[in-house]
C-alpha cells in the first residue's frame, strides 16, 4: 500500500454562522458531518465557530489586543486542510466568512524560507447552507478567496444543502441528511485528505 495512503492528517473546520454557541447552526452541523468523512481518512481535527470569537475586523497576522485571530490562525497553520463552512445570507457568503478571507489576506505578506505562502501545502473545503439557491455561487466566491491566499481545492471541494426557496427549513431540522448531500461530503473528503496527502508528501517548489 502507498505509505502516503496512511500519512496522519490533522483539519480544522471555521464555522462562519452568524450565531454563536449555544445556538443550534446548519452550518455546523454540516462542518462536523464533514469532519466525520474526513475521519473515515485518517483525518483528525476540531471545529472552531467564529462568532464565539473576538476576531477583530482587518487585514493583519494580529489586529492587537484582544484580537482572537492570532490562536485561530495557529491552528489552521498546523493543521494540513481548512474547512470553511458558511450559510448563506442575501446570496453571499455570511460576513463572519468573509471577515475570515479577509483576515487570511494577511498570508499574502508571510512566506517561509523558499518564498513560498504559509499555507502552501495546505488544501481547502467549503461546506454551504441556505433556504434559497445560490450555493454554487458562494463556493465560488469562497474558492477564489482561498486560492488567492495560498490554499489548494481539490475536485469537487464543496458540500452544500440548500432548501426550497421561499420556505424555512433548516438543514438542521431535516429528519435525515438527504442521499445527495451524504453523497458529496463523502466525495469532498476522499478527494480533499488524498490531495493533501499528495502535497505533504510532494511540496509545491521554491518561488522565486
Amino acid at each position: 500500500m502507498d505509505t502516503t495512503e496512511t500519512t496522519p492528517l490533522r483539519a480544522v473546520a471555521l464555522v462562519c454562522t452568524l450565531s454563536p454557541s449555544p445556538s443550534p447552526s446548519s452550518s455546523q452541523l454540516l462542518a462536523e458531518q464533514t469532519m466525520a468523512a474526513l475521519a473515515e481518512h485518517g483525518v483528525t481535527g476540531k471545529v472552531i465557530r467564529v462568532a464565539d470569537h473576538d476576531v477583530k475586523a482587518g487585514v493583519e497576522v494580529d489586529m492587537g489586543e484582544g484580537d482572537a485571530w492570532p490562536e485561530i490562525r495557529d491552528t489552521v497553520l498546523g493543521c494540513d486542510i481548512l474547512v470553511l463552512s458558511t450559510p448563506i445570507w442575501l446570496g453571499h457568503p455570511s460576513s463572519v466568512a468573509q471577515r475570515v478571507l479577509e483576515r487570511l489576506d494577511a498570508e499574502i505578506g508571510e512566506s517561509d524560507d523558499e518564498g513560498r505562502m504559509l499555507t502552501y501545502g495546505k488544501v481547502a473545503a467549503v461546506c454551504v447552507v441556505g433556504n434559497e439557491d445560490g450555493a454554487h455561487k458562494v463556493s465560488a466566491d469562497l474558492f477564489q478567496g482561498l486560492n488567492d491566499v495560498g490554499f489548494s481545492l481539490a475536485p469537487n471541494a464543496v458540500t452544500y444543502w440548500v432548501g426550497e426557496a421561499m420556505q424555512g427549513t433548516d438543514y438542521q431540522d431535516l429528519d435525515k441528511t438527504p442521499e445527495k448531500t451524504a453523497a458529496t461530503t463523502t466525495t469532498l473528503a476522499a478527494n480533499t485528505a488524498h490531495l493533501a496527502r499528495r502535497l505533504k508528501a510532494a511540496p509545491y517548489p521554491a518561488s522565486s
